[in-house]
């Protein structure tokens, strides 16, 4: 496991898109428990969960935590993979640590573009299921950090893209994926507002009734016409929000369960 409670070097180009995310062991269960299976419960929990990083209270995408991933391949049992896809023709190890800080995110209007992504897109895609993430928010020339979690607290199910890389080296097999995020909701318009970017955005947030959608959809009967209409954004009365403690620096409190506790900062004034 990789997961450090020190923050990693960050400058304004971090704070662009979903990098910051909760996922208790619980949340990331949920897919596995809906249909009451016990004994596969109890085998993800003795052979799976200690090769994650589970329970993260925070944790960015540029540590690379190994997190469970829900794949189109096996909809009902998770795999667990490390954040920042690692495309299957990918060379070697160097090339490997060269893109995947470029990979935690996957664009959904880019999606068809983007060499790293296309290929996953037709037959590798995935759900992470986490709590909730972190965004920052811009105002008087300071950042202030917010969670934002589900109104009725259950598990987020985000969109994503997986791939299996072979290790040319030991002939290991490396999974990993990357969180597609789409255009921000009315409520993240007003979180996420840096100003270096044309538009705010967020992780593609599943509604229950297309979470199974996204996973079984077929590539050569259905894929162009899913993206024709595009996903809407969660909605926003759907989602709530509140001020942490900070998530860089000397404050940040590391990989614990106060994290993502409400902090009430003074000076910062919001209309939301």
């Amino acid at each position: 496991m990789r997961l450090s409670i020190f923050p990693h070097r960050f400058d304004l180009k971090d704070y662009i898109m979903c990098y910051d995310i909760k996922a208790s062991t619980e949340t990331q269960l949920k897919r596995a428990q809906r249909k009451g299976d016990l004994s596969a419960v109890t085998e993800i929990l003795e052979y799976l969960i200690p090769f994650t990083d589970l329970p993260i209270f925070h944790a960015s995408g540029f540590s690379h935590p190994e997190l469970l991933i829900y794949t189109n391949d096996a909809p009902e049992f998770p795999i667990v993979a490390t954040w920042g896809l690692v495309p299957h023709w990918i060379k070697d190890k160097q090339q490997q640590q060269k893109i995947w800080n470029s990979t935690l995110n996957a664009r959904i209007e880019t999606i068809y573009d983007k060499p790293s992504f296309k290929d996953s897109l037709k037959d590798k895609r995935c759900i992470i299921y986490i709590d909730g993430f972190y965004e920052h928010h811009h105002y008087d020339n300071k950042l202030y950090p917010f969670y934002i979690q589900r109104s009725d607290k259950k598990p987020m199910a985000l969109a994503g893209l997986w791939s299996e890389w072979t290790d040319p080296d030991t002939g290991g097999k490396f999974n990993s994926f990357t969180i597609v995020t789409t255009k921000g909701n009315t409520i993240l318009s007003k979180i996420h507002n840096n100003p270096k970017i044309k538009e705010p955005r967020m992780p593609l947030i599943l509604t229950d009734d297309i979470e199974d959608k996204w996973l079984t959809f077929h590539q050569n009967e259905s894929s162009e016409a899913f993206f024709k209409n595009p996903i809407p954004s969660f909605p926003s009365d759907k989602l709530k929000a509140h001020t942490v403690e900070k998530l860089r620096g000397k404050n940040y409190l590391g990989n614990v369960e106060e994290t993502s506790k409400l902090v009430t900062y003074d000076d910062l004034i919001t209309n939301f």
